[in-house]
């Protein structure tokens, strides 16, 4: 037993031994209420590494006390979903828990598509792709699709401080004293990923020799030299990280291109490409936006490429995009358009589609006055018609304010300027 990776011993028996996910399993959520309702369904569970996709599939069979097999969509033969199948005509269901389901064959889904149906096989597939793009539509369509998040650190510490008391599958019975500051940085350097973590404590474990006191000490040193990144600090608050990415994206807002790349370097010396991806693409879109609209696009570019790279390469061409970013004009108005727009539909200021936009492509809508008086933009020499769009209760609402920043929306600002102009003229 104790010759298996710490992180297989420690997945969840139960539902409710499941760390994180809780948009799915906390109370009232839709996988509780399967096992509470007794009925397990077919579905597919995705998302990235490490957050606990098989092991939740293995939870839920056992939580329900159903015989559970695990299968590899790739290494697993068609052979081996025979003697599946056999077992669970013989018991009568079995959960069949298939790990890269993305990678199934058109043989083993035509073997497996019928015992599906019947639900003799209840099938959960765990991929790291996106369903949408990458299963089978006939695999796909028979089964609900359920989003894994990434863990926060909060999840990864509970799991951490779970396993250094589990005397049967995790650490209990060993003299493990973990600081504090080595506990912080397992959790935030496993970057989201349960996974990473235990692996990282079990290798600093078994690595650290007992002191004189017989303790085996987890310092922070250890830690940083089992997970292969370093800490952003000592601090024992456990904020350090947050607060350089914080500073990193505020100066690239604020353009104050020595600072952002003073927080990228911090970045990259702790090895956070992660994290540097996203404040650089929610730049890009958020403080950039149409000022720059080009911006976007070459920021995704260039963490592909840091991705492709990796370090030390990788920060080639993330300092080249962060000093475009950090040099560029700065806009925010088309977020902030949207977000006005959203919050007056929380807040019910909606309304009905007017009747001339409404869809007319079915017989009888002209009778009913759908699409009627309809006056197409194209058929127009500016390509632009004054006509009624939003609900009437809403009809004189202004979400975008336009600024000067940058050529691209101040000719945006030009246009929405003249269109409003003649909307006026032509109404009054």
């Amino acid at each position: 037993m104790k010759q298996q990776p710490l992180a297989f011993r420690m997945r969840p028996g139960h539902i409710n031994d499941i760390i994180g996910q809780e948009h799915l399993v906390s109370e009232g959520k839709i996988i509780n209420r399967m096992i509470q309702a007794e009925r397990l369904s077919p579905m597919i569970l995705f998302g990235p590494p490490g957050t606990g996709k098989t092991s939740m599939a293995y939870a839920l069979a056992k939580s329900l006390d159903i015989p559970v097999k695990m299968l590899n969509a790739v290494t697993d033969k068609k052979k081996d979903m025979e003697i599946v199948v056999e077992e669970a005509k013989m018991s009568g269901q079995v959960v069949l828990v298939l790990d890269e389901v993305h990678r199934l064959d058109k043989a083993k889904q035509d073997f497996l598509l019928p015992h599906i149906e019947r639900n003799l096989l209840t099938l959960i597939g765990c991929t790291t792709s996106n369903p949408y793009h990458s299963i089978n539509p006939a695999i796909r369509s028979r089964c609900h699709l359920f989003e894994l998040h990434p863990l926060t650190m909060e999840h990864i510490k509970t799991a951490i401080k779970r396993t250094l008391t589990d005397n049967v599958n995790g650490l209990g019975s060993e003299p493990v004293e973990l600081m504090e500051e080595a506990l912080e940085h397992l959790a935030f350097a496993a970057n989201g990923d349960m996974r990473s973590a235990l692996n990282g404590l079990e290798l600093a474990v078994s690595s650290t020799p007992q002191n004189d006191e017989g303790k085996i000490i987890i310092s922070l040193d250890v830690a940083e030299e089992c997970m292969q990144k370093k800490s952003f600090s000592h601090d024992k608050d456990g904020d350090a990280h947050y607060d350089v990415l914080s500073g990193f994206q505020k100066s690239i807002r604020g353009s104050d291109v020595n600072a952002a790349l003073h927080y990228l370097s911090r970045l990259i010396e702790a090895g956070d490409l992660d994290s540097i991806a996203r404040r650089m693409i929610v730049c890009a879109y958020e403080d950039i936006g149409l000022a720059n609209p080009q911006a976007g696009p070459r920021a995704v570019s260039a963490v592909q490429a840091a991705e492709r790279l990796g370090f030390p390469e990788a920060r080639i061409p993330l300092a080249v995009t962060v000093v475009e970013l950090s040099l560029s004009p700065k806009s925010n108005t088309a977020y902030k358009a949207l977000d006005q727009a959203l919050d007056d539909i929380r807040n019910g200021k909606s309304g009905d589609v007017p009747a001339h936009l409404k869809d007319s492509h079915y017989q009888g809508a002209h009778k009913m006055g759908r699409g009627v008086n309809y006056k197409y933009p194209h058929n127009y020499e500016n390509g632009w018609v004054d006509q009624q769009y939003l609900p009437d209760t809403i009809k004189n609402k202004d979400y975008y304010k336009p600024k000067n920043s940058g050529k691209f929306e101040q000719q945006l600002k030009q246009v929405h300027e003249k269109i409003q102009s003649e909307k006026n003229n032509t109404r009054f």
